[in-house]
């Protein structure tokens, strides 16, 4: 584990436009030491595809994002795979909430369902699966977005259409 950090350290500045959450770090991506480094991911391509980056930015550059106003961050920070593989007590939504607080970017963007249904069920008491798309809670200044996993395992319920609706809600501010 990195130091304060996890399997892979947060990526977090003061006032971002925008912080992504995963559950995990993934397997591969554990092992590479970079978010979304597996090969089916498509979280680095669709933040070029949807004009969030100029260019496709490589999972070892995943640092870079911060020249973006962008920052990356997992509900769960001691373990690595896939969701089905996670217990949920390693889930840690205090420690989100207090990063958001602390570091208030405008928008917190949930890479997948389960970690949105763990933190919007934990913190705001939703009772249902959150759908995807911009939500009705906010913390403080911050956007809660709920997103399409990028993973290649959720592939069949891939859309693309709420990661550029993000996209438009960022360059339209």
């Amino acid at each position: 584990m990195k130091p304060g950090g996890g399997i892979l350290a947060d990526v977090l500045a003061p006032q971002q436009r925008i912080v992504f959450c995963g559950s995990a770090v993934g397997t591969a991506s554990a092992q590479a030491g970079a978010y979304y480094a597996g090969p089916g991911n498509r979280f680095w391509q669709t933040l070029y595809e949807v004009g969030l980056t100029p260019h496709r930015v490589a999972p070892a550059e995943f640092k870079s994002l911060l020249t973006f106003g962008f920052g990356l961050t997992d509900l769960c920070k001691s373990s690595a795979g896939q969701d089905h593989m996670l217990h949920p007590a390693s889930d840690d939504t205090g420690a989100l909430a207090q990063k958001i607080v602390e570091f208030a970017p405008a928008h917190l963007a949930f890479n997948g369902k389960r970690a949105a249904r763990v933190f919007l069920t934990d913190r705001f008491g939703q009772k249902k699966a959150p759908a995807c798309g911009l939500q009705a809670g906010a913390i403080g200044v911050t956007r809660i977005w709920v997103l399409p996993s990028t993973s290649g395992a959720a592939r069949r319920w891939w859309d693309i259409g709420p990661w550029q609706a993000l996209a438009d809600a960022i360059a339209s501010a």
